[in-house]
């Protein structure tokens, strides 16, 4: 069961974290890999993961802000593994900012890289899935996506904006045998949240909105992504797995 022998896998902001664990659990799972992140990141530490599999592994750079650089990344990692089963788009950020606070360019950074990022990387991807008439895509959303949490606006804005996005393309391209689902983690200690988690009473306020009372781990996230991804989830269309530990039951 679950396995992804043969297929082809693109993944964003794959260098650590929640990435990284996706790209090596998708490569455990029998995939080709083609591991992106922005320009200057480096990936050598996925890729050298990744490999170990035996399976090809590429690495290119897309900084799915820029829509021409997703066109062009899209296309070379298409040359470089003969086409893309699976889009998991992972790329984010997250500078936590009272709404009072919050200017233009921490609103356009997010939902540029979560959102408008995310939908441009599926719209790129699309059209060779459609062709094969197979296709899975994981957006990575956010328990913040589905509740408020306070000083986080915007990003729970934008990955409330992938929530209702993913049913949409679900809908559209179904036909094609396309599935579009999300993640919602909770807290995961990555480089986004850890300065935030060594403080006692953030992490206090976490934990204790966590019914299993501890956090998440990013692979608890990429095996998430490796259901989602394979032929047993074909009826899994348009939704949004939680990955948060109970948080969004209460």
């Amino acid at each position: 069961m679950f396995s992804l022998l043969g297929r082809k896998a693109l993944v964003t902001g794959a260098a650590t974290g929640i990435g990284q664990a996706i790209a090596i659990r998708l490569a455990e799972a029998g995939c080709d890999l083609a591991v992106t992140d922005r320009s200057g990141v480096c990936l050598d530490e996925s890729v050298e993961k990744c490999a170990r599999f035996g399976h090809t592994v590429v690495s290119e750079t897309i900084d799915v802000r820029d829509i021409p650089h997703i066109k062009a990344g899209v296309l070379a990692v298409t040359r470089s593994l003969g086409g893309i089963d699976i889009l998991v788009n992972n790329a984010g950020i997250n500078h936590p900012t009272k709404a009072l606070d919050v200017d233009q360019a921490n609103w356009d950074d997010h939902f540029n890289t979560i959102a408008r990022g995310g939908f441009f990387c599926a719209q790129a991807v699309a059209p060779l899935m459609m062709e094969k008439r197979f296709g899975r895509i994981i957006f990575i959303s956010s328990q913040s996506g589905l509740i408020g949490i306070p000083g986080q606006p915007v990003y729970c804005s934008a990955k409330g904006a992938v929530v209702n996005l993913v049913r949409t393309l679900g809908v559209e391209w179904a036909s094609y045998n396309i599935t579009v689902n999300s993640i919602a983690p909770t807290f995961i200690e990555t480089n986004l949240t850890r300065e935030r988690l060594k403080k006692p009473e953030f992490r206090k306020f976490v934990l204790g909105k966590i019914p299993k009372g501890e956090l998440s781990i990013p692979d608890d996230v990429a095996y998430a992504a490796v259901y989602l991804a394979s032929d047993e989830a074909g009826m899994v269309n348009c939704h949004t797995l939680s990955v948060d530990g109970g948080w969004t039951a209460w």
